[in-house]
């Protein structure tokens, strides 16, 4: 057998042995795998946070913005927080929780991917850079010895119940 041969038998042992049941990427994407859901955390992350800005920057019929906002709170990724403008009934915006924030690397992956990819008269909208000191932003991926990753490539998946 070859070494490539040898390869793709491993690549498919550990394919087969993955228990796709516990998958953390089907469990994510059941709370923000759709396009409305990430539009809504783009816009979050950009600051907006009340019902009416969220439809006018996205334009988004009211029931699916209705829907997505509902979803995400009920997933604890936003919070409704009460407000009262002057002389109105009281309403809510909805506000990033922890566990939104944990979601910035994602929409970064995302944007990043949109940019070198992605249609050439809609690349690089936002540019984004460190506050502290004004550089550009980007996402490196790194294992825990703190070795960088290229990409895929440099990657082993194995099932979980190899690693405990």
């Amino acid at each position: 057998m070859s070494s490539c041969e040898r390869a793709d038998a491993d690549a498919r042992a550990v394919a087969d042995a993955v228990d796709r049941e516990r998958c953390s990427i089907g469990a994510a994407l059941t709370v923000v795998g759709d396009r409305w859901s990430l539009l809504v955390l783009r816009e979050a992350f950009l600051g907006v946070r009340r019902f009416e800005e969220f439809r006018r920057y996205l334009q988004v019929p009211r029931s699916v913005l209705t829907n997505r906002l509902a979803l995400l709170v009920e997933r604890g990724v936003l919070q409704r927080e009460p407000y009262r403008a002057s002389g109105q009934r009281e309403r809510h915006e909805y506000r990033l929780t922890a566990r939104g924030l944990d979601l910035y690397p994602v929409l970064v992956a995302l944007k990043t991917w949109g940019d070198e990819h992605g249609a050439a008269e809609r690349r690089g909208a936002v540019i984004l850079t460190h506050r502290d000191c004004g550089a550009a932003v980007y996402l490196t991926l790194s294992c825990a010895d703190g070795h960088t990753l290229t990409d895929a490539r440099d990657v082993v998946p194995k099932p979980a119940s190899d690693m405990q």
